[in-house]
């Protein structure tokens, strides 16, 4: 774990997680917009990951993205449409919204422990029914066992499948607890071809947290004064209200910059999230999705 932080140069203080945190938490009105809440829509993977998901209902969601501009002509539509891997390719014959993506979660999701040759399989199928991004877990089993190399080469053997896809890398915070496990898995996540890293499945709790946004940008930040490369940020589980999302917003904008400010490089996974935005854009009760 010392040598990511050594080679990177970057190791967690919780002490310095704790200040940066008040500091956002003090002055968060300042990023309470119009302007920020319409970028939150944005730059959101509109989700729905669950057990009773059919066809016809992921179907029914990509039409409501594909309307929303003829209801809401000043608001984006979201970047994606999340959804299980199997029903990517509905999602895709029904969208028609330009530039919304479809994001699938593969390789055994929530829990990635299975075989790597069935989680490289799913991610194969999904992207050949349409996927243009792909979320994947992190093996936890091998990380939290400490072998960081096995770890890696999962990533690395899907991102091998993935290609130019996206790939974002879910790191499950709060299985990983600690600063410093979330710090060595990012690095780790990044230097192996994660194009996004992830907080959360939205399946356990905690899920997103702001300790682990701050931990997990601050590694970006580390890692492109290093190397170069912008690796994005997406946060995911629990954000409901519309101050959730400013929240992550803000961290963003405090470590990462303006530059990061964007859906190439910053997503908001959520399900409730956006008709919660709507209703403070909006002033009024919205459930458009």
């Amino acid at each position: 774990m010392k040598e990511y932080f050594d080679r990177f140069g970057y190791t967690p203080d919780i002490e310095e997680i704790d200040k940066k945190l008040s500091v956002i938490h003090a002055n968060l009105d300042n990023w309470n917009t119009r302007e920020n809440l319409s970028a939150c829509l944005g730059i959101m993977d509109l989700t729905t990951l669950n057990s009773s998901d059919t066809p016809s209902k992921v179907s029914a969601l990509a039409q409501k993205v594909n309307k929303f501009k003829s209801q809401y002509p000043e608001y984006p539509t979201p970047a994606s449409i999340c959804i299980y891997p199997n029903l990517g390719k509905y999602v895709k014959e029904s969208l028609t919204a330009p530039d919304v993506n479809v994001t699938v979660v593969a390789a055994v999701f929530p829990n990635a422990q299975s075989f790597i040759e069935v989680k490289e399989l799913e991610c194969k199928m999904a992207i050949e029914q349409g996927a243009d991004e792909v979320d994947i877990v992190l093996a936890l089993n091998s990380f939290l066992a400490g072998d960081y190399q096995k770890a890696a080469d999962e990533i690395k053997r899907i991102k091998a499948v993935v290609g130019n896809r996206h790939l974002k890398v879910i790191l499950e915070t709060g299985a990983l607890a600690t600063p410093e496990n979330i710090a060595a898995a990012s690095f780790l996540a990044m230097e192996a071809g994660a194009d996004f890293i992830k907080t959360s499945t939205g399946k356990q709790e905690p899920a997103a947290t702001p300790m682990a946004a701050i931990v997990m940008c601050e590694c970006i930040n580390a890692y492109y004064k290093k190397t170069g490369k912008k690796i994005g940020f997406k946060p995911a589980g629990g954000m409901v209200a519309a101050k959730d999302a400013l929240c992550y917003y803000a961290i963003v904008d405090t470590i990462l910059g303006k530059e990061w400010l964007n859906k190439e490089l910053f997503r908001l996974g959520a399900s409730r999230l956006a008709n919660n935005l709507l209703s403070e854009l909006e002033q009024k009760t919205v459930s458009y999705y």
